[in-house]
């Protein structure tokens, strides 16, 4: 799926929150959570996400999705990562 793809289907199921994450190389976050769903395509690099007893890997084309106010942590690849969000 393409960038614009995204931002089409984002916007076509109402979802009008649409920032652009970039993080660093090596990097990671501990646990968090989010008070809103996201759903992100991934742009560039890769991301491991740990949620709910379950990891995600996720490489440039991947989508990952989140619903709002789950415990989750990051890693951030060797080349970082940039996704594209849709928050709801």
């Amino acid at each position: 799926m393409t960038e614009q793809e995204f931002r089409s289907q984002l916007a076509a199921e109402g979802i009008t929150t649409v920032v652009m994450v970039e993080r660093e190389a090596n990097g990671s976050l501990d646990t968090h959570s989010h008070p809103f769903e996201a759903r992100a395509l991934i742009l560039d690099g890769e991301i491991t996400i740990v949620a709910e007893g379950s990891t995600r890997h996720c490489t440039a084309g991947d989508m990952f999705q989140l619903a709002a106010n789950v415990p989750h942590t990051e890693q951030y690849g060797p080349q970082g990562v940039k996704y594209l969000a849709g928050r709801k």
